[in-house]
């Protein structure tokens, strides 16, 4: 492919057709869901797409999920939308009066499937769109568990030594009325301070945190913020990889459905956590938006693989982009899965060895004093 591509009258893309406005909706960025947990909506969509392939009416098919469901916001929320149905709504404006369970995402695709008269295909498109994000974030979450609690005990330890056991070891060592290495003073004075001076070592981290959220709400601050996260070491990789992966299959789920290029792309534009890649997509939205490609502003963005541009630019040229970014997102989801599990393997060591070299330096420091003192009584006897 050229180093440049060339801006060209956009192809057909699948889902392109139609005029429908979509249903509006808060945006969201950064979750498929508010107030309900993927795995439950995925769970329920899959059995309502079930009764619904087996000739279920639509209202009995919620009402059966409503029964399976256990107490709590979801069932309510299915009760609700089974009424409003019987009353007379589609199913994708009752969906849509519940914003914070069923998203833009959601809602559209369903009075896609609604037009199309495809609702239980849709219905399982979704459930398996649901199932693969899940899918994904229980891969990271299960990687960072393992570190994250380390690190949480780690710390807990530390802080008890330096608290309780390193000040019992200074009253012993002024009885020894001899000067102490170095590397056993900076233990002590580091005790000393984190006694002294608490309420600092506690509240920083708390008022950083505090003073990045508030900074966060700038969006030139987010967009550097987002910006170093893309060009961090080891995690930077896997974050633009995960969010590539994401921007794919939402996209492709979307055109699969349906549901019309510009509308697609602006809800997927809201539902990129990253402001870097969201500014991307706003690029190729105006793209679109006058007649042209979407490969070329992907190119000129920076921020996606030449594989990803090049895939979409075929895809542009047959009219299949979304086949073409099903297939993007089952190769990133892919490498998504292979860097988590690697990243596990590299972090169990470097945990281990920075654990090794933090209770070697104590030790050595406390026991320091003790063995001149024994040197210096062997040498007297």
């Amino acid at each position: 492919m050229p180093e440049k591509l060339e801006r060209k009258k956009a192809k057909p893309a699948a889902g392109a057709s139609g005029a429908t406005s979509a249903i509006e909706a808060p945006r969201k960025p950064g979750g498929f869901t508010r107030g309900v947990s993927d795995k439950k909506l995925a769970q329920f969509t899959n059995q309502l797409s079930i009764l619904q392939a087996s000739g279920i009416p639509i209202v009995r098919s919620l009402r059966i999920c409503q029964s399976q469901l256990r107490e709590g916001p979801l069932k309510t929320v299915v009760g609700a939308v089974a009424d409003d149905v019987e009353g007379g709504a589609s199913l994708s404006e009752a969906f849509a009066k519940h914003d914070a369970v069923f998203d833009r995402l959601y809602v559209n695709m369903v009075r896609a499937g609604e037009k199309g008269g495809i609702l239980d295909t849709i219905l399982v498109r979704l459930a398996d769109f649901a199932e693969k994000s899940q899918r994904i974030k229980s891969k990271i979450r299960e990687a960072l568990t393992y570190p994250v609690v380390v690190l949480f005990f780690a710390m807990a330890v530390l802080v008890f030594v330096m608290v309780f056991i390193v000040p019992k070891f200074e009253d012993i060592f002024k009885q020894f009325n001899q000067d102490l290495p170095a590397i056993t003073r900076l233990l002590i004075d580091a005790s000393r301070a984190m006694l002294t001076y608490w309420y600092i070592f506690l509240g920083i981290p708390i008022v950083l945190f505090f003073v990045y959220r508030i900074a966060l709400r700038s969006p030139k601050v987010r967009y550097a913020s987002d910006k170093v996260k893309l060009r961090a070491p080891i995690m930077g990789d896997l974050i633009q990889k995960t969010i590539i992966a994401r921007f794919s299959r939402t996209l492709g789920t979307l055109l699969q459905s349906g549901v019309p290029i510009l509308e697609a792309l602006e809800i997927v534009e809201a539902s990129i956590p990253n402001a870097v890649l969201s500014g991307a997509l706003s690029d190729v939205r105006a793209s679109v938006r006058e007649g042209e490609t979407m490969a070329a502003p992907l190119l000129e963005s920076r921020v996606f693989d030449d594989m990803v541009v090049n895939m979409i630019d075929v895809g542009e040229a047959t009219g299949s982009v979304d086949k073409m970014l099903l297939k993007i997102a089952d190769t990133y989801e892919d490498e998504v899965d292979t860097r988590v599990s690697t990243l596990f393997k590299l972090i169990e060591p470097v945990l281990l060895l920075a654990l090794a070299v933090i209770v070697g330096f104590i030790v050595l420091a406390l026991f320091l004093p003790i063995l001149k003192v024994m040197d210096t009584m062997g040498a007297q006897g």
